[in-house]
């Protein structure tokens, strides 16, 4: 669990995890909020590539490259590549996709190191609220090449119901593409953070447990 204790430390300290009154995209009411997009200096990108790498190594998810989702997927993805290198000694390739494919130069969907038959390849993405982008990713990945894709990271698993469903979209990644979804951390270890008092946001524990009740799966 150290790591994961680190992780959500350094969530708050980077402003990504807060605690308040929000209203989520979903019209939900929540107490909590995860802002993916304050991590904003080289350092924190460090920080946060050590903590996907740590997560594929404590999973022993076999992989060949790392694919990012554009664009919030493309710096994760190579943050995540870098660290893997130099913590852990393990080379992979990585690769985004564009928006549009290229019709000049070197044309194609991809940019990195394309996808090839065979390949294990591990999405990284920040958080998974709807799994749309998956929806998305998907038919591109499996139409280019029938490459194998052994999991997907992403940063906080909220185990939340999606609104027309009983079902996380982490579970319904699985339901769909056999696809599993693996989280540095999940809405439990934050709870049980706040109650050891590894960060702040006590105040805010029992909202939290009844959020939790009201919507979790």
């Amino acid at each position: 669990m150290s790591y994961k204790n680190d992780f959500i430390r350094f969530m708050a300290e980077c402003g990504v995890l807060t605690f308040g009154d929000f209203t989520l995209k979903s019209g939900r009411k929540a107490p909590y909020f995860i802002n993916t997009g304050n991590y904003r200096t080289g350092r924190q990108l460090e920080r946060l590539g050590k903590f996907y790498a740590d997560c594929i190594k404590e999973h022993d998810i076999p992989v060949d490259k790392l694919f990012g989702p554009a664009y919030e997927g493309i710096p994760l993805c190579v943050s995540a590549a870098v660290a893997l290198s130099s913590a852990y000694g393990t080379d992979v390739g990585y690769f985004f996709d564009r928006k549009e494919a290229k019709d000049h130069g070197e044309g194609g969907m991809f940019v990195g190191d394309a996808p090839k038959a065979g390949d294990k390849v591990v999405i990284i993405e920040d958080v998974m609220t709807s799994g749309k982008a998956l929806k998305e990713v998907y038919p591109k990945l499996k139409g280019t090449a029938d490459v194998d894709i052994t999991g997907m990271i992403i940063t906080v698993d909220r185990m939340e119901k999606a609104l027309d469903s009983d079902k996380s979209a982490v579970q319904a990644a699985y339901d769909e593409y056999g696809i599993r979804v693996f989280s540095i951390v999940d809405i439990n270890d934050i709870i049980k953070a706040i109650e050891d008092r590894e960060v702040d946001g006590y105040e805010y524990l029992e909202k939290m447990k009844e959020y939790r009740s009201l919507y979790g799966v």
